[in-house]
């Protein structure tokens, strides 16, 4: 069992590790892993372009709480759309990565960035000295 002491630290590496995921995903579509480039001016276009460009931020944790709610939502419309009427369940019709971006990135737009991200950085202020 993992100590509780340690859930500020695996909670960034799952953001980190999710927003690197999700870019991955971006950059297929967009055609720079080796697969044709979608349409750009199409619903599977802006979902490359919100992946590519949300997930590092995500990763880097700038701006984590908005850009993961986006990146839920999006998640949420992808399996609405393309997985659901493929099949009521997700494993049948190829939608659980969605669905699993879909809850992590809810959960980190509930939880916010934690530790190890630009967000935390630039909110975290010194301890006031008494004079």
């Amino acid at each position: 069992m993992i100590p509780e002491r340690f859930a500020p630290h695996t909670f960034a590496l799952m953001r980190i590790v999710f927003g690197l995921m999700y870019m991955s995903y971006g950059l297929l579509k967009l055609g720079l892993l080796g697969s044709p480039a979608v349409e750009l001016a199409s619903l599977l276009g802006a979902a490359a372009v919100i992946e590519a460009f949300i997930g590092p931020l995500i990763a880097m944790g700038l701006l984590t709480r908005p850009l993961a709610f986006i990146a839920s939502g999006e998640m949420a419309a992808a399996y609405f759309i393309a997985h659901q009427p493929h099949g009521t369940w997700p494993v049948q019709n190829q939608g659980v990565p969605a669905v699993l971006f879909c809850f992590a990135f809810l959960h980190i737009a509930a939880q916010g960035a934690g530790i190890w991200s630009l967000d935390y950085a630039r909110t975290r202020r010194e301890p006031k000295t008494s004079p």
